[in-house]
């Protein structure tokens, strides 16, 4: 199953600040399950990421890439101080949206200024 697959399967399950399962999920969260990933953080503030620390932590775990692909992770700066993750599913992204308080999908290009991108190797 494909991380887009994955990630669309759980298109409107409630946000939760720090969560990790159908119960609840935040960005972190939803790139977890979506990529499989373990191990992923948590304690982390809202505010005030470390993008450089989060680039390391995704590049010691996936491969860094230029051009996007459907399925790649894509970690933008969707404010000040505020990093957060999106999967690409090569028309638009999925994300954890704790405005609208669910995984929702949108169109077209992230909103905001994107760090890096990093697919399963």
């Amino acid at each position: 199953m494909s991380a887009v697959t994955r990630a669309r399967a759980l298109l409107g399950v409630r946000f939760r600040w720090q969560g990790r399962d159908g119960d609840g999920l935040d960005c972190v969260g939803l790139a977890a399950l979506a990529l499989g990933l373990r191990g992923v953080p948590g304690g982390y503030r809202l505010r005030g990421g470390d993008a450089a620390v989060a680039a390391a932590w995704l590049d010691a775990r996936l491969m860094r890439v230029a051009a996007w692909a459907a399925g790649d992770l894509l970690l933008v700066r969707s404010g000040p101080g505020q990093l957060h993750c999106a999967i690409w599913t090569g028309d638009g992204m999925i994300h954890a949206d704790a405005g609208l308080g669910r995984v929702v999908e949108r169109p077209g290009m992230p909103p905001w200024p994107v760090i890096g991108a990093w697919r399963q190797a």
